[in-house]
């Protein structure tokens, strides 16, 4: 004798999500988006601090073109190589830090666990760099800094150099 199994839902309904309530338990709540997203102030922090980046790295980047096509800009919240302890750390050059806390970390090229080629990159740490900043004046100063910092390794030269832009042959 011969028995089937047969699934009383479908694959789909068992290991999809459940569904979300629309309303609280009372019939109250919540219609529709508090702010249009066309709204400025629907926008959050993260992309407020991301359109802060792009500017920043826009105007160096406006300038040293040519040398940088093989470099990307990341964005992280928090950095994930804190050091442990409190004895004063030696960041290398490819982390841009303030005392204990990295605030930026360059990733050169390389290969990856598959064999294939990576860009470097450039990663910023927004949680840390927008608690030093006091206000959002401050925010994108302080991002001009540390990128140029981060593209002054990445390139080889100094800060000076970067600021002023390549010699023209």
């Amino acid at each position: 004798m011969v028995h089937r199994l047969v699934p009383l839902q479908s694959g789909r309904e068992l290991l999809g999500p459940t569904p979300r309530r629309l309303r609280d338990r009372r019939g109250r709540g919540l219609r529709g988006r508090l702010m249009p997203m066309s709204m400025p102030a629907h926008r959050t922090r993260a992309d407020r601090f991301d359109a802060a980046a792009v500017e920043a790295f826009a105007e160096i980047d406006s300038r040293w073109h040519d040398h940088l096509t093989g470099l990307d800009v990341a964005v992280d919240d928090i950095p994930r190589m804190l050091p442990r302890g409190d004895e004063p750390v030696q960041w290398p050059d490819e982390v841009t830090a303030d005392g204990q806390v990295p605030l930026a970390r360059l990733i050169p090229a390389g290969v990856d666990v598959a064999g294939r080629p990576t860009r470097a990159q450039i990663i910023l740490f927004r949680r840390p760099l927008e608690l030093r900043a006091h206000d959002d004046e401050e925010l994108p100063e302080i991002l001009r800094e540390v990128l140029i910092e981060q593209v002054a390794t990445y390139l080889g030269v100094d800060e000076e150099t970067v600021e002023q832009g390549p010699e023209d042959d």
